[in-house]
């Protein structure tokens, strides 16, 4: 059974923020001529690896909620120019919103197991996806979806 991270999504608002910065970054890529890949820098290396790249995901906390999810593809330790160590998190550079749950802040990255991970928005047989961001949000506040 897959494994997963949980991390918060910082400066980010919505889902189109999270998109819009992947979609620079890979376009930054492009133009260096580097090869196009969809990598999250952080200070620790996860341990679990096996489990994590045998179908994991790192879902992304936006505004308080567990909003989105990216399948992992590998994980890169490596030492950064000032001597400490940190890790890429590769990416698929697809986001695929969730159905939110409230999630308090907290520092780096958490495990989240998978029997208790959100599952995907459009799971639920529900045409929510085609909505915008923030009348999901607020459909939901009001207790509608």
């Amino acid at each position: 059974m897959p494994l997963h991270l949980l991390k918060l999504c910082v400066g980010a608002e919505s889902i189109d923020d999270l998109e819009g910065w992947i979609a620079a970054r890979l376009e930054t890529q492009r133009a260096a001529g580097e090869a196009t890949e969809q990598k999250h820098t952080t200070r620790m290396v996860p341990t679990r690896t096996t489990e994590l790249l045998d179908g994991g995901s790192l879902f992304w906390v936006i505004k308080g909620h567990i909003a989105a999810r990216q399948e992992l593809v590998a994980i890169r330790p490596f030492t950064d120019d000032g001597g400490i160590g940190r890790c890429h998190l590769v990416l698929v550079p697809t986001v695929i919103p969730v159905d939110p749950r409230p999630c308090r802040p907290f520092q780096g990255w958490r495990y989240l197991q998978h029997d208790t991970a959100p599952q995907d928005l459009g799971s639920f047989g529900r045409d929510v996806v085609g909505l915008p961001e923030p009348l999901r949000r607020e459909l939901r506040l009001l207790g509608l979806l």
